[in-house]
């Protein structure tokens, strides 16, 4: 009998399955690329911004070197724009990447992670790639319990992520009681928390997470330039911590793990007030327009403080992907979320507007004969 390679934590790990590729569904179902609309992945409708576009270029003559290990010239901006010394900031493909680099350093085998049901998969597949032992904290109307995060540490927990907003459900914790549970929670656990979507926030929902990361040793802050930045095809995230965690980080991060052109790419957007101002406009407005034809095809939806909202497609087990498949041969591609213990919801990303007016009718269609 073989023996089988890797240890058996690995091997039970489900590998995360991303929004389906264009070109992958024009090849299936025999569709014209060009009419294909996108709003599975959370990406930017309006794309790359023209700044960043130019920096590329600018780069592009560097390729021929390794980039900057360090990112120098990113970290400084980095540091300007939040306000932080350098050596808080680390750097990843991705703030995936982040997540994966922080079950790494903080958690040994045996030990335990806690996440919320609901939550962000790659937080299970984290815990499970370092043979750690995820404990799941029930959600409260398919958002965050802290209470229950709270009451789920256990003596061996080294690790707890919260997303906020909330992916795949959209779903936010306001600051005063997000700050109250840092207060909380034991010293021993590092808390991730997982602000991809913040850019996207009203104005009155915000709140100074890098400013808590000065007060609580414990807290990582992970952001991404992959959202509202428009970069996600570059990979590119980071996180804002003390020095006591980001040293560990730091330590088993991959050398080159942010290319030239990525970090070109980053300082540009990240001073490009108009592109992201732009960004946060549409994706409202946008949200507004998806919300209100839902209202009015009484479908049920989580309010979503993202860039992506959840509707209620159905009432069976095979809804979600009934009516996945009836928008894909119609070119419209969104996000089952069956994966997510949530079968009779799909995820749609906020998209531009005549994007958004493609979904609805082939939406409405299709409710009407499936």
């Amino acid at each position: 009998m073989t023996t089988p390679y890797g240890p058996s934590y690995v091997r039970g790990i489900a590998p995360y399955v991303a929004g389906r590729p264009i070109a992958e569904v024009a090849r299936q179902f025999g569709l014209d690329e060009a009419r294909i609309i996108k709003l599975a992945s959370n990406e930017n409708p309006l794309g790359m911004p023209e700044s960043a576009q130019r920096a590329m270029a600018r780069a592009a003559s560097e390729l021929g070197r390794y980039p900057d290990s360090n990112a120098f010239e990113l970290k400084e901006a980095l540091s300007a724009y939040y306000g932080v010394p350098a050596d808080w900031i680390t750097l990843g493909n991705g703030s995936n990447d982040i997540l994966e680099l922080a079950a790494h350093a903080f958690v040994e085998k045996g030990q335990s992670v806690v996440y919320s049901q609901y939550a962000f998969a790659i937080y299970a597949l984290a815990a499970q790639g370092v043979g750690a032992r995820g404990i799941v904290a029930p959600a409260a109307q398919y958002g965050h319990d802290l209470d229950a995060m709270l009451a789920a540490i256990a003596d061996d927990t080294r690790l707890m992520f919260i997303a906020n907003p909330n992916n795949p459900t959209g779903t936010f914790v306001d600051g005063p009681t997000l700050e109250a549970f840092l207060q909380k929670v034991p010293r021993h656990v590092v808390v991730v928390l997982d602000e991809a979507y913040t850019e996207y926030l009203a104005p009155e929902h915000r709140y100074d997470s890098i400013e808590w990361a000065r007060r609580y040793p414990n807290l990582l802050v992970s952001r991404t330039f992959s959202k509202a930045f428009g970069l996600a095809g570059l990979r590119i995230g980071f996180a804002v911590a003390q020095p006591e965690l980001t040293d560990l980080l730091n330590r088993l991060r991959q050398p080159f793990n942010v290319n030239t052109l990525a970090q070109a790419a980053a300082v540009a957007a990240l001073n490009d007030k108009p592109f992201l101002e732009k960004s946060a406009a549409l994706n409202a407005e946008g949200y507004r327009y998806l919300t209100a034809a839902f209202d009015k095809l009484g479908l049920e939806y989580v309010p979503s403080h993202g860039n992506f909202v959840m509707v209620r497609v159905g009432n069976d087990d095979r809804a979600g992907d009934r009516v996945n498949l009836e928008l894909l041969k119609q070119g419209v591609i969104v996000r089952p979320v069956g994966g997510y213990g949530l079968p009779q919801w799909l995820r749609v990303t906020v998209g531009l507007p005549e994007e958004n007016e493609a979904f609805l009718a082939a939406l409405e269609k299709t409710l009407a004969t499936v």
